[in-house]
């Protein structure tokens, strides 16, 4: 059985971080381990309340698992803080963690910020050295690079700046793209060509937590032993398929359906 670990937040809602993940994981025949960093009072109308989980605890969990279970796979989503960005990469270096997908959550569909700058150039400095594949949505590109996103050619400018943070692969998603373009289109760069990923696009309330399992998918091809891109490109079906089949839960944001695997077999 092969298995895989995630590092991130709680969604006590069950459409985001470790609970989409390990759906995901499950919908991919791999078995799912987590490492909390923080606790959300959360629903599919907004966040109550977060809580953070003590950096030396979010060690001692990775630790625990991979000490026992291990992991052919890490993925890394919401970190909280730069305390625990730096416990969290400096664990995986100590087990010479080979395939890491980092999630940056950074900053959300919205615009809005999910984390301090401190701790933004924490995981640029820390973690994306040890990256495999690092997955940035449109707004969280534009921050780590600091240019304005508009087109295509501005997502391969942006991969390729990426790239120089030291990183294996970089998915810049195009889910955020402003305008009318009925396809959904991610630019995969691997430091020497660009390949563009497009699905069509699906217009839907339920796409809570869209990032959390595309990342998590790509974390399960790998664990798979499937090369990088197969695993991008087999996240980029997942993902499109979960938005096509989501459906209706609570009085906001539904999720995604992770059941779309089960049913379709990934």
């Amino acid at each position: 059985m092969k298995k895989a670990l995630t590092i991130a937040g709680s969604d006590s809602g069950g459409g985001a971080g470790i609970q989409a993940d390990i759906k995901t994981f499950t919908a991919f025949g791999v078995f799912g381990t987590s490492a909390i960093t923080a606790l959300t009072a959360q629903n599919t109308i907004g966040v109550q309340g977060i809580s953070e989980v003590e950096p030396g605890f979010v060690m001692q969990q990775i630790k625990s698992v991979l000490d026992d279970i291990g992991a052919d796979a890490v993925k890394t989503g919401m970190l909280a803080n730069p305390a625990i960005v730096k416990a969290v990469s400096d664990t995986l270096r100590e087990y010479s963690i080979k395939n890491i997908v980092v999630d940056p959550v950074m900053i959300a569909k919205s615009g809005d910020a999910l984390l301090s700058k401190a701790a933004c150039n924490t995981v640029i400095k820390k973690l994306l050295p040890i990256a495999t594949v690092v997955t940035p949505n449109i707004h969280e590109a534009e921050a780590m690079v600091g240019i304005r996103i508009e087109s295509i050619d501005d997502m391969k400018k942006a991969g390729v700046m990426i790239k120089e943070m030291g990183c294996g692969f970089v998915v810049i998603k195009g889910g955020h793209m402003e305008g009318k373009d009925p396809m959904a289109t991610d630019v995969v760069f691997n430091g020497k060509e660009h390949l563009l990923l497009s699905e069509k696009r699906y217009e839907t309330m339920s796409c809570h937590g869209t990032g959390c399992t595309f990342s998590a998918a790509i974390a399960a091809g790998l664990a798979k032993g499937y090369p990088v891109i197969k695993a991008i490109e087999q996240a980029k079906a997942f993902i499109t398929a979960a938005i096509r089949d989501s459906f209706k839960i609570g009085n906001g944001h539904g999720p995604t359906n992770h059941f779309t695997g089960m049913k379709t077999g990934w």
